[in-house]
């Protein structure tokens, strides 16, 4: 369908490969002949900044651990890859994976202070075989990080040093034998050099790049052909069969190894041209939500591949990389799921394993977490501490790996098209500066409220009038969307990616309106969640906080603390709802989003302000209220909430009303519900 809306064509359409045909030349680095044509372009790290409340919530991370962990942490402290004689492994490139784009998309002065320290050291370590990093590394998988961090710093800077030191390291991997053993992290994560290696063969051309990434391929862990033929499903979990261990095949079943396995066949599918791994891809992720699905978009790992019961875990680190996947294969395939799911991480799973001040994370996170404490829970190899919100509970990776999460999803909100136009890929508060049309500077404001609500108004600002197509996608969880410009109204599908072509004038404002309707989803043993928007929805559990003993060193480093969480109000409720209408029996409170956007009263968090932790008295963003029953014979099984009572609880018991806030807002929560009956 067609609208002329005042000089603005609009077309409605489903984009699988995104824009062909580019009316000029293009005006970022693209795939160039062999490889395929990428659906959409990343646009170079700085473009897109956040705005409102998600700048609020960068600012906390730059306040909290990102900000602060190197000053008080040994392993960063005495880094090897500053230099120094301490760890000199993956951490610090972990941390720099988050802090460089953290730095370069807020400007922030002290936190670019800190980057260049990192860099003086790692610039001048390329050897003349082109090998990098600290003296004693010998290992491949932390000089992957490593470059991906490079390639990212060269994109904020144009330091030219750090385009040849991963010119240098690639030239080193084209040289040398292959060295990727299944039973080792280098060798099941060794297409993680993918990802710069495409982006560096896009800037260099040189083929022997792609040799380069050929010999990683053909010489490493067959991705593809696991999630063709995946082992580790349902019956292997009901049968006991995945292996907990970490030999070549308890790697295949790690959740972070698969989070970012995800986009390897997709990386790959770039220069193969065979339809098998775009396949792979897709087949792996229906095997993910078929077999290990939780809600948030998340599937199970407490550190295995361990099902869909609600009561199981997944580690933060699985949470941000399965994030950086989906990134990456948005930006190849263009297929909106990807971006639904991604948005369901972004504004779930990921707040929901930290404490909103930004000072603590969990290792693992549960859909039913009523009790956050150390004891004995049914994990599949994680230790006792896993689920408390503290400074490296279980092991340290997540402590390095979980900065880059919000950063990085702010780098992908936005990206370039073939036809020298931008698209929205995930909806936030932000703007983009960025090269449109014949090469025109423009820059696009999005505000808006979302995820809270589905308002959202872009802003054009340009010096002059600029002829390019603006793209938004329509999420595959709504009905259907309406954009307003100038009095015109255009009706748009769930599922669609909209065109908007035409000659646009500074000061032109695009509405576009996403009805949030509440919607449920059925769940383990027929139990509903219930979502509005991208957003899950969770039992409001009133808490009690107390600091935990753990076996590391107590830091006592600003709002570096370690906490245990009790309920101190009921938990065990079902739903008296209709699944299928729910929206008559549940009504919604918008409140002012506030300074911390996912806290909700009762939070005790870290004021650097007052030196110490205050109590948060604030109302959630939302809450959504529901009338429930309590269900007496479900209580606590392994220190977590047993496995929801199948739907439906038949029940007489007195109706009560029940508050659901954000599944982010909510440290203890419910979020898989059994229905009750009458």
């Amino acid at each position: 369908m067609k609208y002329s809306v005042l000089g603005i064509i609009v077309t409605a359409l489903i984009v699988i490969a995104g824009c062909k045909k580019p009316i000029d030349r293009p005006l970022y680095p693209v795939n160039p002949k062999p490889l395929v044509e990428e659906a959409y372009i990343k646009l170079p790290l700085g473009s897109v900044r956040p705005e409102g409340w998600l700048e609020d919530q960068m600012e906390i991370q730059a306040d909290g651990l990102t900000g602060h962990l190197d000053e008080f942490w040994e392993d960063l402290v005495d880094s090897g890859w500053k230099g120094k004689g301490g760890e000199s492994w993956e951490r610090g490139p972990y941390y720099l994976d988050g802090l460089v784009p953290l730095a370069y998309i807020l400007n922030d002065n002290r936190l670019k202070l800190k980057v260049e320290e990192w860099m003086d050291f790692i610039l001048n370590s390329s050897r003349p075989d082109g090998w990098f990093g600290p003296e004693i590394t010998t290992d491949r998988w932390p000089l992957a990080v490593a470059l991906k961090v490079l390639m990212e710093y060269y994109e904020a800077t144009g330091n030219q040093k750090a385009l040849e030191v991963i010119t240098g390291y690639f030239r080193y991997l084209h040289e040398n034998d292959p060295d990727w053993p299944d039973k080792e992290w280098r060798g099941v994560r060794a297409m993680e050099h993918a990802v710069t290696g495409y982006w560096l063969y896009n800037r260099l051309k040189e083929p022997w790049i792609l040799e380069t990434i050929e010999s990683i391929q053909n010489n490493s862990f067959d991705w593809s052909e696991y999630y063709l033929a995946f082992p580790w499903d349902s019956t292997a979990v009901a049968e006991g069969l995945i292996p907990h261990n970490w030999q070549a095949e308890g790697l295949t079943a790690h959740v972070v190894n698969n989070a970012m396995a995800i986009k390897y066949p997709g990386l790959w599918y770039q220069q193969s041209q065979d339809e098998r791994h775009r396949e792979a891809v897709f087949t792996g992720i229906d095997n993910y939500i078929s077999h290990h699905d939780q809600a948030a978009g998340r599937f199970s790992g407490d550190e295995h591949l361990s099902g869909k019961s609600p009561a199981q875990g997944t580690e933060m680190c699985a949470v941000v990389e399965y994030m950086y996947s989906l990134e990456k294969l948005f930006s190849i395939f263009g297929d909106i799921s990807l971006s639904d799911r991604l948005e369901y991480l972004a504004y779930n799973a990921l707040p929901g394993t930290m404490t909103a001040d930004g000072w603590t994370h969990q290792y693992d996170q549960q859909s039913n977490q009523v009790l956050v404490s150390v004891a004995k829970r049914n994990w599949s190899t994680n230790r006792d501490e896993s689920n408390i919100y503290g400074l490296m509970p279980n092991y340290p990776c997540c402590l390095a790996n979980m900065h880059q999460g919000w950063p990085k999803f702010v780098e992908h909100m936005w990206m370039a098209t073939h036809d020298n136009g931008l698209i929205a890929t995930v909806y936030g508060p932000s703007s983009v500066r960025a090269k449109v049309g014949k090469g025109v500077s423009v820059e696009i404001t999005e505000e808006t409220n979302y995820p809270f609500d589905g308002y959202i108004d872009f802003k054009i600002q340009t010096d002059k009038k600029v002829e390019f197509p603006l793209y938004l996608r329509i999420p595959g969880w709504c009905k259907e969307s309406t954009i307003e410009y100038r009095s015109e109204k255009i009706n748009a599908k769930g599922g669609e990616i909209v065109k908007l072509s035409g000659k646009w004038e500074n000061g032109d404002t695009i509405s576009l309106t996403i009805p949030f309707d509440i919607r449920t989803e059925r769940r383990y043993n027929n139990s509903i969640s219930v979502l509005r928007g991208p957003l899950y929805y969770s039992l409001r559990i009133d808490k009690e906080y107390s600091e935990a003993e753990m076996s590391y060193k107590k830091y006592n480093y600003m709002g570096a603390t370690d906490w245990q969480i009790k309920p101190t109000t009921d938990w065990n409720y079902g739903l008296l709802v209709d699944a299928e209408k729910p929206e008559e029996s549940i009504t919604v409170e918008d409140n002012t989003i506030g300074e911390y956007p996912f806290a909700d009263k009762g939070d005790l968090l870290w004021s650097a302000e007052n030196k110490q932790h205050i109590t948060w008295d604030k109302e959630a963003p939302v809450v959504i209220k529901v009338q429930g029953v309590k269900i007496p014979g479900w209580g606590l099984k392994d220190n977590s909430a047993a496995d929801p009572p199948p739907s439906p609880v038949i029940s007489d018991g007195e109706i009560v009303e029940l508050e659901l806030v954000p599944y982010g807002c909510a440290k203890l929560r419910i979020t898989e519900f059994p229905l009750i009956k009458r």
